[in-house]
């Protein structure tokens, strides 16, 4: 498949990439960001960071609830077994037809042409807003868990803690000019996250401990728990699936499919750990009854649990920088924003687009605060189209000619079955929303 670089304007401040063989409307910009510099080690602990961010707290109340200790247990090994698989055949796609694909669209466009490429590019960045929606929830809970732990006067309610988080998610952005640029970010990433696993952790089996025995039942009618039972499924994918891992890849020295297989692994072995240790021992300890966000439901010292929501706080600031990235990447590179970060051309750009794009998503998230419903959209319609339906797709289309009837089965079978999977969460998720929106009303303080 041939592939020519055409230069355009020196105003545009970048080259494009055309693919004549597939569809010649379709323009690979080459990337304003730093790629190709990062160890496999480096890349793995940004894919644990997003796995073990605060988001952890929620998959107690939110996986385990819903399906309960057999459905809990089985679908959070299954979506593991799953996740890695699909993330290796995306993976080891990245340098297909001799071409790097830094981005999950350049891919899709190489393979398919402009129509999926547009399609790709916006399930992807409507999957990354809700991502980002849902960590300045989080941000914000964790804020307002700390305020009532010193003072219970209701002054101050969930929308303006929202609104704190945001501010400070912007000018972490406006600070960090890439993706690469995380380094010794993610070292605290990674002991923040520690602090709030470890102290969640302790506290729930202390609770645990001293509990008489717990209620496991599935709260619920019969209708309502197949839509829950759905919406959890739909929480299982979003667990372990970032819906950008050829941008992550693209940061990674060569060979980059060998590192990213080695990242991968680590990912999903040690990485995954925490996630398990404070998703089963949360619901071990208050069963049916366990709050959406764990911290909620723990006791414990006050300076204990105020220092697990700080941690929670600032590493939610983190994580939604590694999942606003390729937004930040396609509007740097759009606008020809190259050179020193701290340039004044460069650092004005950040503020206004940035600080822009962090207000919107900072407004939803104080609109419709409702941190599960976000889980289960996200995960519903564009984690399962993105990490799995195409995934599958894609690896049966650059493979089709090498494939046996057998593997070819087994893709189609992916295929079909995730697909079901990604209506019928949708149509949960949305019934989810509704109903909530019906018992709060907008701006709520919950």
């Amino acid at each position: 498949m041939a592939v020519k670089n055409v230069s355009v304007d020196e105003e545009e401040q970048h080259s494009v990439t055309l693919l004549p063989d597939v569809d010649a409307d379709v323009q690979i910009p080459n990337t304003a960001h730093q790629i190709s510099t990062d160890s496999w080690f480096q890349v793995g602990f940004v894919l644990t960071t997003g796995v073990n961010s605060a988001y952890v707290l929620g998959y107690s109340g939110t996986i385990m609830v819903p399906l309960g200790w057999i459905g809990g247990v089985v679908g959070l090994i299954l979506a593991t077994a799953v996740s890695l698989y699909a993330n290796a055949l995306i993976a080891m796609l990245h340098e297909f037809g001799g071409t790097r694909h830094i981005r999950y669209r350049d891919l899709a466009g190489f393979i398919y042409g402009k129509k999926i490429y547009s399609l790709t590019w916006t399930l992807q960045y409507v999957n990354l807003f809700m991502i980002n929606t849902g960590y300045i929830i989080l941000a914000g809970s964790a804020l307002k868990a700390v305020y009532v732990l010193f003072r219970d006067d209701d002054q101050m309610k969930l929308p303006h803690f929202i609104a704190i988080a945001g501010l400070v998610c912007a000018m972490f952005a406006i600070c960090i000019p890439h993706l690469s640029a995380l380094g010794i970010w993610l070292g605290f990433s990674t002991v923040l996250s520690l602090i709030y696993i470890v102290i969640a952790l302790v506290l729930s089996l202390k609770d645990g401990i001293k509990s008489p025995a717990r209620d496991y039942s599935i709260p619920g009618t019969s209708t309502s728990k197949i839509f829950t039972t759905i919406g959890a499924s739909a929480n299982l994918v979003f667990a372990y699936n970032t819906g950008m891992l050829p941008e992550i890849q693209a940061t990674i020295r060569q060979p980059v499919v060998k590192n990213m297989m080695k990242a991968l692994y680590f990912q999903f072995t040690i990485g995954i750990l925490p996630l398990y240790l404070v998703t089963f021992a949360g619901y071990w300890a208050y069963g049916s009854s366990t709050e959406t966000y764990l911290l909620n439901s723990v006791n414990g010292p006050i300076w204990v649990k105020a220092l697990a929501n700080i941690a929670a706080f600032f590493q939610s600031v983190i994580a939604l920088h590694i999942f606003a990235s390729p937004m930040y990447e396609y509007l740097d590179t759009k606008h020809g924003i190259k050179g020193s970060a701290l340039a004044f051309k460069n650092l004005s750009f950040r503020v206004l687009v940035r600080g822009g794009y962090m207000a919107l998503n900072t407004f939803v998230s104080a609109l419709l605060p409702f941190l599960g419903d976000f889980m289960s959209l996200t995960g519903a319609i564009s984690t399962f189209p993105l990490t799995f339906i195409l995934a599958h797709h894609m690896y049966l289309m650059a493979n089709k000619n090498k494939l046996k009837s057998t593997q070819k089965l087994w893709h189609w079978l992916n295929i079909s079955f995730f697909a079901v999977m990604s209506v019928a969460a949708t149509i949960a998720a949305l019934r989810l929303i509704a109903l909530d929106s019906k018992t709060y009303h907008v701006f709520a303080d919950l």
